[in-house]
């Protein structure tokens, strides 16, 4: 079935953020065409022509039940696809075909023009960087810690002396295991004796600690500010979510400003931002998941923050 005007939800096999707005788009009746990139060969197809009409892409994306045509395409909400690993093939001919699927089907979705997207996986991907996140932050006036990055051991002991109180967090969440058993990154303390010769590795983000009474996770939903103060004893509130409190907080104006500029000059249309604040009531800036976790906030504190998505995945307007 060809559907009118969809939205094309591009998320993994089992994503309760994305079922949330799924859900709220199936109450307005509004086509939904959800897939995921792992599938393609099976439950996937792309069919794109170039150069054959004034539109620049012309085609469609076929799952096992729904179609799209790419040049009715409404709007796209990229959730967090998983790309085809090919694990049946041999190294070198997986390597080559999971590049053939990024730069194929991938590249057909990029050439997409007209939709409304939240967010581009361009634009999510040149956001995802900390150090030029926190420039960037600077730049419109957050506060922020004093960060040193750097795979010299010398460089990172004088800074971690030097601050008294510091912390490392990892650059980029990476998904690994260690012995069998998965383990992810969090945000520590570090002492300078910690620091050994194995930091020439790769290059490491090392923090001076803020003197927080509280965390903030603040979603942005086109012009919708959602603002959760999280409460807890923990130096990383993602290690328990069982003693976390929830409450709604309201923005000082300036702050809700800063955001939203921030997002506009990365050209973003959503994204979930990590604040803390001081027992002076400052706010300091952490850093910006540009799509990130928000579903389990909206059933601790009824904000609507799955309709403020349908609203703007219906509107798909780009302006």
């Amino acid at each position: 079935m060809t559907e009118e005007r969809p939205v094309l939800v591009a998320t993994e096999a089992d994503d309760i953020t994305a079922d949330m707005v799924i859900t709220e788009l199936n109450r307005r009746d509004v086509p939904v065409v959800r897939f995921n990139l792992a599938d393609i060969g099976e439950g996937l197809t792309v069919s794109a022509r170039f150069g054959t009409c004034p539109a620049p892409v012309v085609g469609q994306v076929r799952t096992s039940s729904r179609t799209a045509d790419l040049t009715r395409v409404r709007s796209v909400y990229w959730r967090r696809p998983e790309w085809p690993s090919f694990p049946h093939l041999s190294p070198d001919d997986s390597r080559f075909a999971a590049a053939q699927v990024r730069y194929g089907l991938g590249g057909t979705l990029y050439a997409l023009d007209d939709p409304l997207w939240v967010n581009h996986p361009l634009r999510i991907a040149a956001a995802d960087y900390k150090p030029a996140q926190l420039a960037l932050a600077q730049q419109l006036g957050f506060t922020i810690p004093t960060t040193l990055v750097t795979n010299d051991p010398a460089e990172a002991r004088e800074f971690i002396r030097t601050q008294g109180d510091a912390i490392f967090k990892t650059l980029r969440w990476t998904p690994y295991t260690r012995d069998g058993v998965p383990v992810t990154g969090w945000t520590d303390p570090v002492t300078a004796d910690e620091i050994d010769d194995s930091v020439r590795i790769a290059p490491h983000l090392f923090q001076a600690r803020v003197d927080k009474v509280a965390d903030l996770r603040v979603l942005i939903v086109g012009r919708h500010t959602f603002a959760v103060r999280i409460d807890s004893e923990l130096l990383d509130w993602r290690k328990d979510y069982s003693v976390l409190t929830y409450t709604v907080e309201h923005l000082p104006d300036s702050v809700d400003k800063a955001l939203h500029a921030y997002l506009d000059r990365l050209e973003l249309v959503s994204g979930s931002f990590d604040l803390t604040v001081d027992r002076a009531g400052v706010y300091w800036w952490l850093e910006l998941n540009p799509n990130g976790q928000w579903g389990w906030l909206e059933k601790k504190t009824g904000l609507p923050m799955s309709a403020a998505f349908a609203d703007l995945l219906v509107q798909g307007d780009r302006r």
